[in-house]
């Protein structure tokens, strides 16, 4: 299956890095490159891409669709939040701006086989690094029945985590839950009727919940965040792309602590703690689709974007 993955809020990113020709600029989360194809096309022989991505399927594309560029092109199969290891691997220490689009791709949503939806039959795997240890199946088979309602309630803000969770581990008391379709069957008898009725696919916030701790999404963007601005020369600009609330929290809270990290109490005259804010944000509010964007691509409807630039 040919890797493809449709940039969300294309323009606004590459308006928002405010490029350098000759500048260094990371995207964390190469996919199949479409952000990346647009920064390329700004940068000059003297500007260098450094492209992550955990997918190896996502590098290989990613890199031959960007072959035409003649700028430097690093491709590093890596965590996105690993950056400062990335760079010191590379010699280069700081950087002029980065893109961070967190959550899955549509190629691997699209890839029956990786067992990310709900809508196609497949082994549970859920791995955005298929190298990696954790699976789907390990998380639905073996986590008890406290842990999976955490989950299922916490990352996935499933009002029926827990009967999700006690309807899991009585089906795995028959016999070990293989598919992503067998998953989906237990989801749906969980789930009161009258509640399947209205709102999303009912196993959509479950099948959230399980990709997230399978791939660590939510602890990895916290610590990327402050990764990728320590490394960021002044006026370099970091944007983030968020698809559900718990994500964009988030990045609100981290950037809403660097650009204001004053702990005095508030009815101190003046700051005496002497912590400076190192960025500015760009965006008060998150940037989101235009229609003319989600007519072309519906799966932009839940994206939002936030900008910030070092001081």
């Amino acid at each position: 299956m040919e890797f493809r993955h449709t940039p969300v809020l294309l323009d606004q990113c590459i308006e928002n890095l405010n490029i350098r020709p000759d500048g260094v600029y990371v995207d964390g989360t190469l996919g199949g490159g479409g952000h990346s194809f647009h920064i390329c096309e700004r940068l000059s022989e003297q500007g260098t891409l450094i492209g992550t991505d955990r997918d190896r399927d996502a590098l290989e594309a990613a890199e031959k669709r960007l072959q035409e560029f003649s700028c430097r092109k690093y491709f590093v199969q890596s965590n996105y939040a690993d950056i400062k290891t990335v760079l010191a691997e590379k010699g280069i220490e700081k950087i002029d701006g980065a893109l961070l689009d967190i959550g899955v791709s549509s190629f691997q949503l699209d890839n029956a086989e990786r067992g990310f939806s709900y809508m196609q039959d497949a082994p549970l795997d859920m791995r955005m690094n298929r190298e990696d240890d954790l699976t789907a199946y390990d998380v639905v088979n073996s986590y008890d029945r406290d842990e999976l309602t955490r989950i299922i309630r916490e990352y996935g803000e499933e009002r029926w985590a827990s009967r999700i969770a006690a309807f899991i581990v009585r089906a795995r008391a028959e016999k070990p839950v293989e598919s992503t379709s067998e998953l989906v069957e237990i989801i749906k008898k969980a789930i009161p009727a009258g509640a399947r009725r209205s709102g999303p696919h009912p196993a959509k916030r479950t099948f959230q919940a399980i990709r997230i701790e399978v791939n660590d999404e939510l602890g990895e963007l916290s610590r990327a965040v402050d990764e990728y601005l320590d490394v960021m020369n002044p006026g370099g600009r970091l944007c983030i792309i968020t698809f559900h609330s718990l994500e964009d929290r988030i990045v609100k809270q981290k950037l809403q602590k660097r650009a204001d990290p004053c702990t005095c109490p508030p009815e101190f005259p003046v700051c005496v703690c002497g912590k400076k804010a190192d960025i500015r944000k760009v965006t008060r509010k998150p940037i989101v689709a235009e229609a003319s964007e989600l007519d072309l691509n519906p799966r932009a409807r839940s994206a939002k974007l936030r900008v910030c630039e070092k001081i």
